[in-house]
Protein backbone atom coordinates (compact mmCIF):
# COMPACT_ATOMS: atom_id res chain seq x y z
CA UNK A 1 0.00 0.00 0.00
CA UNK A 2 1.56 3.91 -0.95
CA UNK A 3 -0.09 6.32 0.51
CA UNK A 4 -1.69 8.44 -1.86
CA UNK A 5 -1.29 12.52 -2.31
CA UNK A 6 -4.33 12.88 -0.79
CA UNK A 7 -3.71 11.16 2.40
CA UNK A 8 -0.45 12.39 2.79
CA UNK A 9 -2.46 16.21 2.64
CA UNK A 10 -5.01 14.66 4.75
CA UNK A 11 -2.55 13.71 7.35
CA UNK A 12 -0.87 17.28 7.17
CA UNK A 13 -3.98 19.41 7.88
CA UNK A 14 -5.44 16.94 10.49
CA UNK A 15 -2.16 17.56 11.90
CA UNK A 16 -2.70 21.83 12.18
CA UNK A 17 -6.09 21.07 13.15
CA UNK A 18 -4.57 18.87 16.15
CA UNK A 19 -1.55 21.52 16.98
CA UNK A 20 -4.14 24.47 16.57
CA UNK A 21 -6.84 22.92 18.77
CA UNK A 22 -6.54 25.23 21.28
CA UNK A 23 -6.72 28.42 19.85
CA UNK A 24 -10.19 27.19 17.88
CA UNK A 25 -11.15 27.52 14.09
CA UNK A 26 -8.94 27.43 11.60
CA UNK A 27 -8.90 28.63 8.28
CA UNK A 28 -8.53 26.48 4.95
CA UNK A 29 -6.36 28.96 3.21
CA UNK A 30 -4.01 29.39 6.10
CA UNK A 31 -3.77 25.20 6.06
CA UNK A 32 -3.15 25.50 2.26
CA UNK A 33 -0.77 28.09 2.53
CA UNK A 34 1.21 26.46 5.93
CA UNK A 35 1.31 22.78 4.51
CA UNK A 36 1.65 23.42 0.77
CA UNK A 37 -1.68 22.04 -0.54
CA UNK A 38 -3.58 23.47 -3.14
CA UNK A 39 -6.53 24.82 -1.74
CA UNK A 40 -8.92 23.30 -3.99
CA UNK A 41 -7.50 20.09 -3.43
CA UNK A 42 -7.69 20.51 -0.04
CA UNK A 43 -11.46 21.44 0.04
CA UNK A 44 -12.44 18.02 -1.85
CA UNK A 45 -10.01 16.16 1.13
CA UNK A 46 -11.78 18.05 3.91
CA UNK A 47 -15.11 16.90 2.60
CA UNK A 48 -14.11 13.48 3.26
CA UNK A 49 -12.68 14.03 6.63
CA UNK A 50 -15.75 15.60 7.64
CA UNK A 51 -18.12 13.26 6.52
CA UNK A 52 -15.99 10.58 7.98
CA UNK A 53 -16.88 12.51 11.02
CA UNK A 54 -12.94 13.51 12.04
CA UNK A 55 -13.40 17.48 11.28
CA UNK A 56 -16.21 19.96 11.50
CA UNK A 57 -16.87 22.66 9.91
CA UNK A 58 -18.60 26.30 10.27
CA UNK A 59 -19.74 28.83 7.52
CA UNK A 60 -19.94 32.48 7.33
CA UNK A 61 -18.31 35.11 9.66
CA UNK A 62 -15.72 33.33 11.63
CA UNK A 63 -16.24 30.30 10.30
CA UNK A 64 -13.81 27.49 10.13
CA UNK A 65 -12.46 24.44 10.70
CA UNK A 66 -11.58 22.45 13.82
CA UNK A 67 -11.32 18.37 14.97
CA UNK A 68 -15.09 17.15 15.88
CA UNK A 69 -13.30 14.77 18.70
CA UNK A 70 -10.68 15.50 20.71
CA UNK A 71 -7.01 14.90 18.95
CA UNK A 72 -6.27 12.13 21.58
CA UNK A 73 -9.77 10.54 19.99
CA UNK A 74 -8.31 10.30 16.50
CA UNK A 75 -6.02 7.86 15.18
CA UNK A 76 -3.92 8.25 11.64
CA UNK A 77 -5.25 4.73 10.90
CA UNK A 78 -8.95 7.12 10.88
CA UNK A 79 -7.66 9.93 8.57
CA UNK A 80 -5.49 7.54 6.60
CA UNK A 81 -9.04 5.26 6.00
CA UNK A 82 -11.39 8.39 5.78
CA UNK A 83 -9.07 9.27 2.53
CA UNK A 84 -8.08 6.07 1.20
CA UNK A 85 -10.85 3.71 2.55
CA UNK A 86 -10.15 0.41 4.61
CA UNK A 87 -6.16 -0.69 3.78
CA UNK A 88 -5.76 -4.24 2.42
CA UNK A 89 -2.10 -5.59 1.65
CA UNK A 90 -3.48 -7.92 -0.62
CA UNK A 91 -6.77 -8.72 -2.45
CA UNK A 92 -7.29 -12.12 -0.10
CA UNK A 93 -7.56 -10.23 2.66
CA UNK A 94 -10.54 -7.80 0.93
CA UNK A 95 -12.99 -10.75 2.76
CA UNK A 96 -14.06 -14.02 2.38
CA UNK A 97 -13.87 -15.88 -0.46
CA UNK A 98 -12.12 -13.10 -2.70
CA UNK A 99 -9.07 -15.37 -2.98
CA UNK A 100 -9.43 -18.90 -3.57
CA UNK A 101 -6.32 -19.92 -2.30
CA UNK A 102 -6.64 -18.39 0.57
CA UNK A 103 -7.37 -21.68 2.61
CA UNK A 104 -3.73 -23.30 1.32
CA UNK A 105 -1.65 -20.61 0.13
CA UNK A 106 1.30 -20.43 2.21
CA UNK A 107 1.70 -16.29 2.67
CA UNK A 108 -2.06 -15.78 3.15
CA UNK A 109 -1.12 -16.15 7.07
CA UNK A 110 1.60 -13.50 6.33
CA UNK A 111 -0.34 -10.77 4.70
CA UNK A 112 -2.81 -11.42 7.84
CA UNK A 113 -0.35 -10.69 10.29
CA UNK A 114 1.64 -7.88 8.19
CA UNK A 115 -1.49 -5.93 7.92
CA UNK A 116 -2.77 -6.43 11.50
CA UNK A 117 0.37 -5.41 12.75
CA UNK A 118 0.15 -2.11 10.32
CA UNK A 119 -3.06 -1.29 10.99
CA UNK A 120 -2.19 -1.63 14.63
CA UNK A 121 0.76 0.47 14.61
CA UNK A 122 -1.38 3.08 13.00
CA UNK A 123 -3.58 2.71 15.33
CA UNK A 124 -1.81 3.51 18.30
CA UNK A 125 -0.88 6.88 16.89
CA UNK A 126 -3.19 9.52 17.92
CA UNK A 127 -3.29 13.23 16.37
CA UNK A 128 -2.05 14.30 20.03
CA UNK A 129 0.45 11.59 20.16
CA UNK A 130 2.18 13.15 16.62
CA UNK A 131 1.55 16.73 17.79
CA UNK A 132 3.28 16.11 20.91
CA UNK A 133 6.02 14.47 19.83
CA UNK A 134 6.99 16.40 16.98
CA UNK A 135 8.84 20.23 16.41
CA UNK A 136 7.04 20.65 13.48
CA UNK A 137 4.51 23.41 15.22
CA UNK A 138 7.99 25.49 15.56
CA UNK A 139 9.23 24.42 12.24
CA UNK A 140 5.98 26.24 9.94
CA UNK A 141 5.59 28.60 13.10
CA UNK A 142 2.03 27.32 14.43
CA UNK A 143 1.26 29.25 17.62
Amino acid sequence: MQLSRAGEYAIRAMLHLAATSDEGISQIATISKTWAIPESFLRKILQSLTKAGLVASSRGMGGGLTLARPADQITLLDVIEAIEGKIFLNVCLTGPGNCESSTWCPVHCVWHEAQRSFTDILKSKSLKDLVINSDFKEHFQIT
